[in-house]
């Protein structure tokens, strides 16, 4: 409890009001007591309390939404002949990938897929193939118009869950990624392009569509696949 201050005063008449507080057994260590000099009008001596603040432990929401989004991506399985080099997903794959479930869920679609996986690349827009996207005029605006005539608006009053499920076209792209990075042989991350190449792989889903609509096509996949590390073999047959 704190101490409360009160006035004393001595017998002697030259004596002038103090205040004094009273000492407390339970005086908080963080608290420091500072004695300005006499300066007020009755010359009264004036004891403040000066607290220490403490430092606020560091926010760990991004670390923990950046591990809950690596954990919703298929994960490379060992290979026999090397078990220790097994690929990671790059940090803007996983950003791209956190964006496309943020745009299913503004669309308050049900599922994220791959219209869905194609929006996160330009949300994310620092990549390779984002760039390029914008290059070739395939912008976010022009893929969320195409997606909405495409598959339509949900209903007003559906609600996405928070991280809206893979279709089955969209795990197929992200697993031609990993394939395709695992058959290169190199070393390094799974990258965004990996994840732009897997999706146009995946013939009549509606992220191809939705590309293939807006000018994008096999030669343009071709340019895109010499821009990763190592040598792509790129085969858009339809996956079974």
């Amino acid at each position: 409890m704190a101490s409360i201050p009160t006035f004393s005063t001595s017998s002697s008449s030259s004596s002038l009001p103090t205040i004094s507080p009273h000492a407390s057994s339970h005086s908080n260590p963080n608290h420091q007591s500072l004695t300005f000099p006499v300066t007020s009008l009755f010359g009264t001596r004036i004891n403040l309390q000066r607290l220490t603040l403490t430092r606020s432990p560091p926010n760990t929401n991004c670390r923990a939404t950046s591990a809950t989004v690596s954990f919703s991506l298929p994960t490379p399985k060992p290979q026999p002949d090397a078990p220790e080099k097994v690929p990671r997903w790059s940090a803007r794959a996983i950003k791209s990938y956190a964006m496309a479930e943020l745009e299913a869920r503004k669309l308050k679609y049900p599922n994220t897929g791959t219209e869905a996986l194609l929006m996160g690349i330009l949300v994310e827009g620092t990549s390779k193939a984002a760039k390029f996207l914008r290059a070739n005029g395939i912008t976010l605006f022009k893929v969320r118009e195409e997606t909405v005539d495409l598959l339509g608006k949900s209903d007003m009053y559906f609600f996405s869950p928070e991280h809206p499920p893979l279709t089955e076209p969209a795990q197929k792209a992200l697993d031609w990624a990993i394939n395709e990075k695992l058959k290169s042989g190199e070393e390094g991350e799974i990258n965004v392009t990996h994840i732009l190449l897997g999706i146009w792989s995946q013939e009549e889903s509606a992220g191809q569509k939705i590309m293939a609509s807006l000018g994008f096509n096999d030669e343009k996949a071709k340019e895109l696949a010499k821009m990763i590390d190592g040598d792509v073999d790129l085969s858009f047959k339809k996956q079974a």
